[in-house]
């Protein structure tokens, strides 16, 4: 950072091109500061529909993320903890931060490990049933996963700290804001978890049996081509959606789409600082 000359008498660490840059003319000079631990915390979301996938679910694919952040967490220096919820806070699955080489390899096999309990069958969530009828989005338990995740954002309510927010947000987002407005004191970054059978009609016949992740409930769509165009303008409403909510707060949600990419990683938080 920089300091005025006059509050940091010391001429040798004088920045002639910040100097020139300041809005008022003073001779501003380089203040060093030492790095301090920043503490992160991963809120992941655990309920039904994070249970979906064709080849891995998708809180399988949340657990490759953890383990990764895990590692880079304890490269740096910084203490790692997690907090899960589905239709309540998830205490089974949370863990204050810590400091370790391992924490990230025990998050992410905890994590599995509920993936694992109750994992569900078939072939569609909620979402992709939504996206076609264009009849809002969230299961039957939506509106009690956001209830949680406002419980537990609670917790961390006043405090600094790099927040990781690990959901397919496939529930009203209506509630969002009080959550996000919870965490105003820390860096929250979105990590929006899809399924590429969620974001995409199968390429095969015209009828599509899908099963809601969250109720259970059973229906059978018609893949006419208009019931095909609506899924995909679904699927972009959605992105619309969440990049607007988020971007009111300076906030750009990033995307895993199947696989956990960590380069696509790398070069989000590059870009956020460029």
């Amino acid at each position: 950072m920089h300091g005025r000359l006059f509050d940091y008498p010391d001429p040798r660490r004088i920045d002639l091109r910040a100097s020139v840059r300041a809005a008022r003319s003073e001779w501003l000079v380089r203040v060093h500061l030492q790095r301090a631990a920043v503490p992160v915390q991963v809120l992941v979301d655990v309920s039904a529909s994070m249970r979906f996938g064709t080849r891995r679910s998708k809180l399988q694919v949340a657990a490759d993320f953890v383990e990764a952040l895990g590692y880079s967490a304890f490269r740096v220096g910084d203490p790692l903890g997690m907090l899960a919820f589905d239709s309540g806070a998830r205490d089974d699955l949370f863990m204050p931060p810590r400091s370790g080489r391992g924490i990230g390899n025990l998050l992410a096999g905890m994590l599995r490990e509920s993936a694992g309990v109750g994992a569900g069958e078939g072939t569609g969530a909620s979402f992709a049933a939504t996206a076609v009828s264009g009849k809002g989005s969230g299961g039957v338990n939506g509106s009690g996963s956001v209830g949680a995740l406002q419980r537990i954002a609670s917790t961390l309510a006043g405090r600094q700290a790099l927040v990781f927010l690990v959901s397919d947000f496939h529930w009203p987002l209506t509630a969002l804001p009080a959550v996000l407005d919870l965490l105003v004191h820390a860096y929250v970054v979105p990590i929006v978890v899809w399924d590429a059978a969620e974001i995409a009609p199968p390429a095969g016949g015209p009828l599509l049996a899908v099963r809601d992740a969250e109720s259970g409930a059973r229906r059978t769509l018609w893949l006419s081509a208009g019931a095909r165009e609506r899924w995909h303008e679904g699927v972009a409403r959605r992105r619309a959606e969440l990049s607007q909510m988020f971007g009111k707060r300076a906030m750009q949600p990033f995307y895993i789409e199947g696989a956990f990419d960590p380069e696509a990683m790398s070069r989000y938080f590059l870009e956020a600082v460029a």
